[in-house]
């Protein structure tokens, strides 16, 4: 269990520091997964290594089991041929194979539950190693939906701190309304001094026949009040 040991002290010992460093989320989730890729390597190596001992462990007991019936057998020819003494020296080393086959079948027992607890902890980190490879994209997608939230607020932000230029454009508009209620008055006065300039005219031209007219009918009149004039014919 020590190499998952190792692997969580060296991950929790890094994550902090590069959680608090990271300005591209990115960057860093792809690294914690490097992290964790090398690290699942280095631990399957270890369980590599682990299961190598117990294959070990269980072929060098299998092999003082082996020693231990051989010894057995010897023993046996030995009685067959009326030889006690030779089937006591030979029943004495297949005890010491007995008593080393006990121990080493104790530790190969002992390293086949450990390897068996390996494999299930190698199995666990693989799967969480699949899930995070699994969440990545969608955490990337959501730091970078951030990200752009982030800055469209900042540009809000700033637009909205910006008053001189707001305050130059409504001045400016406030330029333009004038000039064009400047135009419009004009306009107005000259359309005034024009009709103003037609009407007395046509009053002058009124007045001008109406003196006329009086004249003539006092010419007509006077005319009347004279003698009338012979004709020259007769």
């Amino acid at each position: 269990m020590g190499i998952f040991s190792r692997l969580k002290t060296l991950i929790s010992s890094n994550v902090n520091d590069m959680i608090n460093k990271a300005e591209k989320p990115e960057k860093m989730l792809n690294q914690l997964l490097i992290d964790m890729n090398t690290q699942l390597i280095e631990s399957k190596k270890a369980v590599a290594m682990a299961i190598a001992d117990e294959k070990k462990l269980e072929r060098e007991m299998q092999n003082q089991e082996a020693q231990a019936k051989d010894w057995e057998r010897k023993a046996m020819l030995a009685v067959q041929a009326g030889k006690d003494d030779l089937a006591k020296e030979a029943l004495l080393r297949k005890q010491e194979y007995d008593n080393a086959f006990g121990e080493y079948q104790k530790q190969w027992e002992s390293q086949k539950a450990s390897v068996e607890q390996l494999k299930v902890s190698l199995r666990e980190l693989q799967n969480k190693i699949d899930e995070a490879q699994r969440k990545k994209n969608l955490l990337i997608a959501r730091a970078k939906r951030a990200e752009a939230q982030q800055k469209i607020q900042s540009t809000i932000s700033s637009v909205s701190g910006n008053r001189t230029a707001f305050d130059a454009f409504d001045r400016m508009s406030q330029k333009v309304d004038q000039l064009e209620a400047e135009a419009d008055a004009s306009k107005e006065l000259e359309d005034f001094s024009s009709n103003a300039s037609l009407d007395k005219r046509f009053a002058e031209l009124e007045k001008s026949d109406s003196s006329a007219d009086l004249l003539l009918q006092d010419l007509k009149e006077k005319m009347k009040a004279l003698p009338e004039t012979p004709s020259k014919n007769t």
